[in-house]
Formats: structure tokens, sequence, C-alpha cells
């Protein structure tokens, strides 16, 4: 017995030894969000009814790969490709079935194998009917912490257990692989049976060049006229031993580089080195039975090897890798595998062309697809481990509660995955800087929404501060422009029964937006016509705040980033004196709804846009002090009193501050109702309002707005009445928002009510993870019954400024002089 023991323990560490070393990255974090595998979910949300249907896609949705400004690309939890974000701006939603990760397992010396499509759904019709579409709903799980996610396929189900982790490089403080357009599927095989398994991996993929032409939402107008497979193959050296890339290039027949928006290449591939196999299968028909795929993968794990291609005359093409391998009983194996595209054109409907960031590294030619593919290959485990890096210390840390520590990081999606734009335009000089900009959401498709932006934009000011600088630069540079440009006003002109009028741009305003991709977005600011927002009380008041917020985020060094603003900061807060009609202070609201609550109507002082213009006087007062201008820091310094003591005397009620003080929604109680103190205390900015006052504020809005709605399980309502009912006077006012809950629970961090802040920001995980299936579409708003309007927001990215403002991270505030 006791040979017999040394020789199994010796046998063991052979293979110890033998296999490759498991990391971190072969495990689900704990703080990761998971779904099991194709899984549905009862009585899930849907989409408010409007006069214009909104994106609703379903509860399906996985966790996109693509780099910031590069296009972005979404698989489902049940495993299919389904959602796609190639064409700036515009957002796709069809399965292509063709494109699909498939198993092959086989133990030794057994008659019996298995061939497996690991997709949870099937396509409907004869298409690639040979392929065996019957993986398990339930069987395994999926799990998601953006920018990884993966899918643990059940060993029940299978031989050798599987676990794909997949990911883009999104890094911080990285300015250079974060832009790059590469998916990294790195497939972690373990045998857990006493006898070798052999198993093979297939990758197949449609040739998409060209079906990113046009607005539409799905692949109906797909043009697929001289697009054509290439097999390539090269020698590389991988973890320090020598290898060969081998893979399939999807490309078009063009002659000189690539000038549309619409072409470029795809290219899936994967390494060859002892003991692991890559065959491939060049061009296919997907639009077949798939027989010519699945026939030799089913039988061998393996694929012909076929070089034959041919230009297409219409049909689609499709082409399959296979990587194959055995392992031995114990062992354990990493075979890593990418997607990579190259479409180096961003083209919106003026005309105008960009070329993307990430062409800085690859060149124009929209002919390197292969070369970013082989930068995922060679440093997918390091891209990997930096991540984890990243990632850890904000996942295991225990005071914080473990849902919240996985929706940090599920949460930034949106950067990359809304139509994310980081270019320079054609014949830009060398030196020119990157625009960057993404959408509000896809329904409401503005670049760069300011009011929005104010919120979602905190994990760009502590991850990425030197984008979203440039963001703010850009914006500095619309303040002293006018155009003169007649756009109708549609809320007024509903409203009156005729047409009103709105100047597209007057100097002095902050633009609500950078544009549209359906326009000239960058150069044409302003396209949003619902309201006039020329005349809006906070959009001047957040940039001046934002502004700070970067500077002082930062590290307080940039000082010539407060120089370039500086102009522009000191426009936008003279343009706001003009609405001071009574000369008490504050800027008095028009009688519309003239800031980010667009349908919700503000008469006189009021509490939102008073606290903003408040902690924007503060701000401009700090950025003239740092610039050394003492007369300008005088002179908003005295403003800030005076409209500190009129706030104060007319909002005041004892117990919060009333929404405003002429309107209809004078006495609701609005979780909002303190935005300015929430970015003074996430600035060191002082005491906008006094310290007892804001605590009673933020304990009422938590009494009501949050545990008299929906039992404290949804999020904060915008607005309550004192008697405990939300009004029916608007939608927004009956509606939570869950960007503003996230802001509402960083400033009850602030003010240090930990407890009351989990407890709000729960709500929204709530609503978004476990009850309504809103998880990778976090929607703007919802009402009661947990309907939604405009999903893949931007403004729920205001979690991280729950990470930012801790109670005691400033010490003792300074007081304002």
């Amino acid at each position: 017995m006791k040979i017999a023991f040394h020789r199994q323990a010796a046998l063991w560490l052979l293979l110890f030894f033998l296999a490759p070393v498991a990391s971190s990255q072969d495990k689900i974090p704990e703080a990761a969000w998971k779904r099991p595998i194709g899984l549905p979910l009862e009585n899930s949300g849907r989409a408010k009814p409007e006069s214009d249907p909104l994106i609703d896609d379903g509860y399906w949705q996985g966790a996109p790969v693509g780099g910031f400004g590069a296009g972005t690309l979404s698989r489902s939890y049940r495993g299919d490709f389904a959602r796609w974000h190639l064409k700036a701006g515009v957002h796709k939603y069809q399965t292509v079935f063709a494109n699909q990760f498939s198993v092959y397992e086989k133990e030794e010396g057994s008659d019996e194998s298995v061939a497996q499509v690991l997709c949870a759904c099937k396509p409907e019709g004869q298409a690639l009917g040979s392929w065996n579409w019957s993986y398990p709903v339930g069987a395994g799980d999926y799990a998601a912490l953006y920018p990884k996610s993966w899918y643990d396929y059940s060993a029940k189900e299978l031989p050798v257990h599987l676990l794909l982790e997949q990911f883009s490089p999104i890094l911080p403080d990285n300015y250079r692989e974060t832009s790059y357009p590469v998916a990294v599927y790195r497939w972690n095989a373990v045998n857990g049976n006493s006898h070798p398994v052999t198993v093979s991996i297939l990758f197949s993929w449609t040739n998409m060049v060209s079906w990113s032409r046009g607005f539409s939402r799905d692949f109906s107008a797909q043009i697929n006229m001289g697009n054509i497979n290439h097999f390539r193959s090269q020698d590389v050296t991988w973890n320090g031993q020598p290898g060969r890339m081998r893979g399939i290039v999807f490309d078009h027949v063009r002659h000189g580089p690539v000038t549309q928006d619409w072409d470029g290449q795809f290219v899936i591939a994967s390494l060859e080195s002892p003991g692991v196999k890559v065959s491939y299968l060049t061009t296919f028909s997907p639009g077949g039975n798939g027989r010519e795929v699945w026939e030799p993968f089913s039988k061998s794990g393996e694929l012909p090897d076929s070089d034959v291609s041919w230009e297409s005359t219409g049909e689609p093409l499709a082409g399959a890798i296979a990587v194959t391998f055995t392992l031995r009983p114990g062992e354990k194996r990493t075979i890593p595998m990418v997607l990579a595209w190259d479409f180096p054109v961003v083209q919106f409907g003026g005309g105008r062309k960009w070329w993307r960031r990430y062409t800085d590294f690859f060149g124009t030619s929209g002919t390197n697809a292969w070369n970013i593919a082989r930068s995922g290959l060679l440093n997918g485990k390091t891209w990997s481990a930096a991540i984890d890096r990243w990632q850890s210390p904000y996942i295991h840390d225990d005071s914080k509660p473990l849902w919240f520590r996985g929706e940090l990081f599920n949460e930034l999606y949106a950067i990359a995955d809304n139509g994310s734009v980081w270019a320079r335009p054609f014949a830009s000089p060398p030196n020119t800087p990157y625009s960057f900009g993404y959408l509000e959401c896809f329904d409401y498709p503005y670049y760069s929404t300011l009011d929005v932006l104010f919120y979602g934009s905190m994990p760009l000011t502590k991850f990425w501060p030197e984008i979203d600088k440039q963001v703010l630069r850009q914006f500095a540079a619309t303040v002293h422009q006018s155009d003169p440009q007649k756009m109708l006003w549609q809320w007024k002109s509903q409203q009156e029964k005729t047409n009103f009028f709105r100047q597209r741009k007057r100097s002095g305003a902050l633009p609500h937006d950078l544009g549209t991709p359906e326009e000239d977005p960058f150069f044409s600011p302003n396209q949003y016509s619902w309201q006039d927002v020329n005349q809006w009380r906070d959009l001047n008041s957040k940039f001046v705040l934002m502004v700070y917020r970067d500077y002082v985020l930062s590290g307080s060094r940039d000082l010539e980033f407060l120089r370039t603003a500086w102009p522009a900061v000191q426009l936008a807060m003279q343009y706001l004196r003009q609405f001071d009609l009574t000369g008490d202070g504050l800027p008095q609201n028009g009688g519309f709804p003239d800031q980010t609550y667009d349908v919700w109507i503000a008469r006189g002082d009021s509490a939102y846009c008073g606290s903003l213009y408040l902690a924007a006087l503060r701000a401009s007062e700090q950025i003239a002090r740092q610039l050394h201008h003492s007369a300008a820091a005088q002179k908003y310094h005295a403003l800030f009193l005076r409209g500190q003591k009129t706030f104060i005397s007319k909002l005041w009620n004892g117990e919060y501050f009333r929404y405003d003080d002429k309107s209809q929604s004078s006495n609701t109680i609005m979780a909002d109702q303190l935005a300015g103190q929430w970015y003074a205390d996430l600035t060191g900015l002082g005491d906008i309002v006094p310290r007892a006052m804001r605590l009673s504020a933020l304990r009422k809005i938590y009494d009501f707005n949050v545990m008299k709605f929906a039992d404290g399980e949804m999020g904060a309502v915008n607005g309550i009445d004192p008697d405990g009912k939300v009004p029916d006077s608007n939608e927004q006012i009956q509606e939570v928002w869950s960007g503003t809950t996230f802001g509402l629970a960083s400033f009850m961090l602030a003010e240090g009510m930990q407890k009351q802040a989990f407890q709000t920001a729960r709500g929204i995980y709530h609503v978004v993870y476990q009850k309504e299936g809103y998880w990778f579409r976090t929607p703007e708003a919802w009402d009661i019954t947990g309907s939604y309007r405009a999903s893949m927001y931007m403004r729920p990215g205001a979690i991280w400024a729950m990470e930012m403002t801790e109670p005691a991270a400033r010490g003792n505030k300074p007081k304002a002089k």
C-alpha cells in the first residue's frame, strides 16, 4: 500500500510541475454578479410605452468587449453574440448565430464523444441545422465584473471543466491599450477524470465587414458584396517559447487603404504550441446547414485545414478555427483565443471623417486586425493580471457590501459601450488632441450630455482624468461661441400648440451636448431641442463644478488645465447672473423645465439650481485663488454670501429645502435638492448650507423619498410630498433616477450616514440586477411598477462617487470665508 501511495504521489507531483501554474485568473471573484447560463427571468421589467418606442432588447445582456472609442460588441449570458455598437453612435441588436464557441471532448478509451455549441439558444429554420444546439439552460453560470466576464460551463455536461474568461484591456490611467479593438478569450480547462481527455474549442465567425452601414437597429440591410476570408499563420514567441499564431482574416476586396467607416477587418486567432494544434476552415456558408464544419469537428475535434476561399457576390461568408489539445488526469491548461477588428474610420451623418484613437498604435490602413489580434494573444495574460490588480482593493474591501463592490465595476461598461468616440479628424495636425465623448444613451443619442455627465463621468475623473479634462476643454471651447441657427423648441410648441423656436447656441451658455451622430458632433453642439437650453439654470454651474472637481481629484496640480478653462468659467458665471431677475443673489427658474429634470417645472428660486449655483460660486472663488486672481475671488465670495442668505431664508422650512418658492411643487421633498452641497463635499468646498440643515434634509429624504417609496427597495423617488404621497404632476417627479440616487448615496456617505447610504443605493442594485433584469442596460429611470425609460444610460456611473466621497476622507472641511 505504501509503495502504491508513493507512486501515486510521485505521479501527482510530476503532473503538478508539468501543468501550467494556475493563478487567480482562472477563478471568478466573489464580487462578480452571477446568473445561471440562459436562465429566463420571470416578470422582467419593460420599457415605458411612448410615442417613439424605446429600445428594449430584453434581459439577456452580457458585458461588452471593445476599448474606448473602438466600437464594442456583446455576448449575452445565454451565449449568443447579439449587441453591436461597431458604428459610432449606432445601436444594432441581432443574434448572428454563426458567431459561436463550441466544444468537443473525448475521454481516452471511450467510444463516446461530446460535441456541443456553447449556447443555451438555437437559430430558427434550417441554418446551421447540423450543429448540436442543445446546451441545457442553467448548466453552469455566467458572471461579470467589468471589464471581465466568465462562462463557467457545468462539469456535469462535459468531461472536462471549462471556464471562459473574456475581457478587453480596459485599464486605469492607461491611454493606449484601453483604446484597443480586441477581445481576449482565455479558456481554462481542468481534467478531473482518471483518464486523459482530448478537448477542442471551436471559434466560428461571420464576415461582417460592411454590415455596420446605416442607422437601422439590426442587420436587415447587410451587404456582403466583395467580402473575402483568408487563412493566415505567423511564428511568434509566447511565454518565452516558440509558437505559431494561426487564424482567419475576414476582409473586403478594396483598392488601397480603408476610407469608409463600414470597411475594415475582423480576425479570429489562437496560438499553436507543443501539444496544442490549431486547425481551420477558411470559408463556409452560415446560411447552410453547417455540415462542412460540424462533421469533422464532431468526429475528431479538428477542422480540415481548408484554405478554400472565394469572393462573396452577395452571399454571407463565415470561417472557423479549432484548438485541440489533450489533458492528462488532473492537468490544467489555459488556451487563449482572440477576436480583433480594425475599422479605423469614424464618420457621422454630417460627412466628416475621423481616425480612431487606436490607429496611433496600429496605423490607419484598416488592414491591421492581425497585428491587433497578435497583441491580444501575446499580452492577454498580462492584461488579465493588471485588471485583477486594479480591481482587488475594491472588491476585497469588506467594509462595503458585496453587491456594491460588484456593481461598482459593472456600471463602468457605458463608457466604452455607449457609442464612445475617441478620435481626431482626418488631416488634423499630429499634435491635435483626440476628441472624446460617449452617448447619454441610444434613445437620447447626444454626445457628452453635460447635465448628465455631471453625475456619470465620475469614473472618468477617477481612472482616466486626462480624458475627462479633455471633455471639459471641449466644452470650454464652446462657451463663447454663438450659433444663430433657428430650431424648434419642442416642449414649448407642444404646450402652446403653435411653433416656438430657440437659437441653437448663445454666447455664454454651456451647450447641453456636443452633438449627435446623425449630424456633426464636436463641431455642431447643442442639437437637443426638447427645451431651450440657452435658458437652463444648471448647465453653467455644473460645468464650473466639474472643472474644479477634475482639478482637485486629479491632485490639485494641473494649473494649466485651470488656466485653459478660466475664461469659460468667468463667462459662464456672468451669463447666469442675467437670470437673477429679483436681485436676491440667486438665478430664478423661468416657469418651464429649465434644468436636467426636463419635464418638471420650477419657478422662482429653487433648491436644485440654487445649490448648484452657490457651489459654483465657491468653486469659481477657489479657481481664482489658485490662479492668483484675488479681485475675482473676492467678487465670487461676496456673491456666494449674498446668495447663501437668500437660499436659506426663502427655501429652508425647518426640515428640508423646498423644491422652489413659487410653483405647485414648492413643498415637494426633492431627492436631489442639495446637489451643490454634494459636490462641495466631494471637492472640499465647505458649507454651502450649515451642516445641521443638510443632515436634517438628508434624513427627511431618506425617510420619505427612499423608505416611503416601495419600502426602500427601488432607490430614491425624485419627489414626494410631506404627506408621503408621490405627486402626479409630471412623469419625472414619480421616477427613480439611478444616477441621482447614487449621487444622493454619495452625499449621505460624506455626511456620515453610511447605513442610509447603502440602503439607498441597494435599491438600484435590487431593481437592476435582481428584480427587473436591467443588467448591462441600466436605465436612467423607472417608476413604481419597475417600467423603465432610457436604457444603457450614462448617469449611473455616479456610483463611483460613493468611492470618491468617504465620511472622513477630507478631514475637517474648509469653511467659506
